[in-house]
């Protein structure tokens, strides 16, 4: 890492990448120095709406976060080096994949921000399914723009433009419709032979809509695709004064392509080559394989998405993750203030975390279910957490957590065994990445244990996608003619980072095994609480 003289220099002449992050619960900010380290962050949390059944964020309010979470880091920057950035050699904006996010001519929202997390298009996407022989999953934006098409939603002939939440900030700072390929790649299919929308899959949804008379075709409403690498526009005057107000920042600073979640994901684990994977973890969990070869047949559970270089990567997504973890943690906050301690967020979270490793290796006969929400993996269209106890069990606060981490997993194992069992697909690294690998030796313990493979997690594991796309942002600005993405992160950027592995053993791997079982029969009852309202 530069010194602190250096890093104010860098500060002075604009010689920092800046990546923003619309996460599912925080909007995060980090900025990078020459070197790739974090020198400031900044966040802001926010929540996502169950609304007339629809889960959404409002675009004011992703909006007014992110202008909240720039000037939080702005704040840090000024705290520790005494500079007001007023440029950066180059700014990516990155988001959670996925939904649909429809627009009129005038950029005029046409109809509720519909999340990765709703399952109402289980019609659209079992059709293209078909239609395309290639998985199409309930929270792509084509599901969505289908099943809106079959609804005979009013609003569907006015889109100009359908894009995604990254795409939609990109466009407010730029002006530019454009997509990096792997967060298009949750859009549309992506032919691997261009990187672009698939033309057969265009053509074929061309002719699937004929009977309907709409002033717009797929190619006409979907962003450009972009790979990593490519310049996706500047900085607007507009923009700038969308992203800090005081006016300070300059127009004209270079953005590389908007990118989702699990391609930051990919580049902040240095997961972009065949046979390397990572699994992220926070409100929905999601496994990424980059595949050496297409896999032999069509699995409903598994999702093709690419790198953000464009390489075909095989996805595992789970709507469900730590979200029932935190309301667990709600309640022992509360219990805690019953008696009178204010209890400190991070230690809390850090203590119960920990206690997980002190419970037994199959949770002692307890079993949790997560569903918040739908669950694709296990064909749920909605959810009820539930949380079971054999008579007999060992009810202790080790336990209890152990079994709330294990859940994160039960379902992601599913699609995992998938590719490694029934498609041979073969991993040489696993990282685990996000907020849940922020407590040492935890997460990446559990997950271990749950996907019977070693795992690896880097020191800059919790950094997770706001670093992964101020990464990307470097790489499109410091690149050599020629230079691959995987070569700059390989070379530049990882060459000597710390990491740590985790070997799981054979009685931790067995609990999880006892535990998933106990899972599975849990579901029965899953199905039947849906009827709770």
């Amino acid at each position: 890492m530069e010194s602190a003289e250096q890093i104010r220099i860098d500060l002075q002449t604009g010689n920092t990448f800046l990546g923003i992050e619309l996460g599912s619960t925080r909007i995060k900010a980090s900025l990078i120095d020459g070197t790739h380290q974090p020198i400031a962050s900044g966040s802001f949390a926010w929540e996502n709406r169950l609304e007339n059944g629809v889960w959404t964020y409002r675009l004011e309010d992703a909006i007014a976060g992110i202008q909240a979470c720039y000037a939080d880091l702005l704040r840090q920057v000024r705290a520790n080096y005494d500079v007001t950035p007023t440029r950066y050699r180059a700014i990516g904006i990155s988001g959670m994949m996925h939904g649909y996010l429809a627009l009129d001519r005038d950029g005029k929202q046409l109809a509720p921000f519909r999340t990765w997390r709703n399952t109402m298009t289980g019609e659209a996407a079992e059709r293209l399914t078909e239609l395309f022989s290639q998985n199409i999953p309930q929270r792509w934006s084509i599901a969505h723009l289908y099943h809106s098409i079959l609804q005979c939603e009013a609003h569907v002939e006015r889109i100009d433009l359908l894009t995604t939440l990254a795409g939609y900030i990109h466009w407010r700072l730029t002006g530019e419709r454009v997509l990096g390929v792997d967060e298009a790649s949750g859009m549309f299919p992506i032919d691997a032979a261009t990187k672009q929308f698939h033309p057969r899959m265009l053509a074929a949804f061309r002719r699937l809509i004929a009977d309907r008379v709409y002033p717009w075709t797929l190619e006409q409403i979907l962003p450009r695709v972009a790979v990593a690498g490519e310049r996706a526009g500047s900085l607007t005057r507009e923009g700038a004064l969308l992203l800090d107000a005081s006016g300070a920042l300059e127009a004209g600073i270079p953005l590389c392509p908007p990118e989702g979640d699990a391609g930051t994901g990919m580049v902040a684990t240095n997961s972009v080559l065949p046979r390397t994977g990572n699994v992220s973890v926070g409100t929905s969990v999601f496994g990424m394989i980059v595949l050496e070869r297409e896999l032999s047949r069509v699995y409903r559970e598994i999702d093709l998405v690419t790198t953000p270089a464009g390489d075909p990567v095989a996805m595992v997504h789970c709507n469900n993750g730590t979200s029932d973890i935190d309301a667990w943690i709600n309640l022992i906050r509360d219990c805690m203030r019953v008696y009178g301690v204010e209890p400190d967020e991070r230690t809390l979270y850090q203590s119960m975390f920990r206690s997980a490793l002190e419970g037994e290796a199959d949770c002692g006969g307890l079993t949790g279910c997560n569903y918040l929400s739908g669950e694709h993996m296990t064909d749920f269209t909605s959810g009820r957490p539930l949380f079971a106890r054999l008579p007999d069990a060992r009810l202790n606060a080790a336990n209890f957590m152990r079994t709330q981490l294990f859940g994160v997993f039960a379902s992601l194992r599913i699609g995992m065994d998938i590719l490694t069992d029934g498609e041979s697909v073969e991993i040489d690294n696993l990282n685990g990445h996000g907020g849940f690998f922020r407590v040492e030796g935890v997460g990446q313990r559990i997950m271990a244990a749950a996907l019977h493979t070693p795992v690896t997690v880097m020191e800059t594991a919790g950094d997770g996608g706001p670093w992964g796309m101020a990464l990307l942002a470097a790489y499109m600005a410091q690149k050599n003619s020629g230079e691959t993405l995987a070569d700059y992160l390989a070379q530049r950027v990882f060459a000597n980072s710390k990491r740590a592995t985790v070997v799981p053993g054979a009685a931790e791997m067995a609990g999880f095994d006892a535990y998933r079982t106990r899972f599975s029969k849990l579901l029965d009852a899953e199905r039947v609480a849906l009827e709770i309202r």
